[in-house]
């Protein structure tokens, strides 16, 4: 039996302002998530972005090319009963961050990994009063609990909608530092994905390219761009 798919019986998307925010009508009626929330977003520029993905569809929705649709979703329909549990996970990334776990040879690694490391490390320090410390190998060894305690703050004060992009761009960096780094503009998102993936581009360089893993970090490199975008929108 073939799947069924919800196909397209509206000519206009459009943008009203609600109460709360800003929703989505096709032809006057009301979008709603898939668990029957109202779809009601946080500014006109993600409602207008949001539109334009529903504005596009042909003749069968197709949900993968709604990213700003999808990710509205999870945050009203996953973040917004779990807020305080999801802050929690992507701030415990600071503990075992990936900008903290450095290797001990060769020298060449250890010297790019410090050179481009150590300046998002420093960013955060001068942002938030807090140095996570880098260890050599791979054995976790806990951070300063009141450091942690310093970055987890800025985590719970995050908006529903500014958390399901965090959630993107801490999972798939490694990092909560890079998070935040890509978050509040430390660096352009492409410069910061590129930091993010110093260890695979390493092994690239030693024994040449893997299709599988390109494919895959491409997938995970366009997931990113996006969680940037829809923080930006939020």
């Amino acid at each position: 039996m073939s799947e069924w798919k919800q196909k397209r019986f509206w000519d206009a998307a459009t943008v009203v302002g609600t109460e709360t925010g800003f929703a989505i009508e096709l032809d006057g009626r009301r979008v709603k998530t898939p668990a029957k929330a109202a779809l009601v977003l946080p500014t006109r520029a993600m409602a207008e972005a949001a539109a334009a993905e529903w504005a596009a569809q042909d003749k069968v929705v197709n949900p993968l090319t709604m990213p700003v649709t999808r990710s509205a979703n999870a945050a009203i329909d996953k973040v917004r009963i779990q807020h305080a549990e999801v802050a929690d996970m992507l701030a415990a990334y600071g503990d075992a961050d990936l900008l903290c776990y450095r290797a001990d040879t060769p020298p060449q690694l250890v010297a790019r990994q410090s050179e481009q490391w150590d300046p998002a490390l420093d960013w955060a320090e001068e942002t938030f009063g807090v140095r996570l410390q880098p260890r050599s190998g791979v054995v976790h060894q806990p951070q300063d609990g009141g450091a942690l305690s310093r970055l987890s703050d800025p985590v719970h004060r995050m908006t529903d909608f500014q958390l399901a992009a965090f959630h993107d761009l801490v999972s798939l960096s490694g990092s909560l530092i890079l998070g935040f780094a890509a978050a509040m503009n430390w660096k352009t998102p492409e410069d910061i994905w590129t930091i993010s993936r110093l260890d695979e581009l390493w092994q690239e360089e030693q024994w040449g390219p893997d299709e599988e893993a390109q494919a895959l970090a491409a997938l995970k490199h366009a997931a990113f761009l996006h969680a940037k975008r829809f923080f930006d929108l939020a």
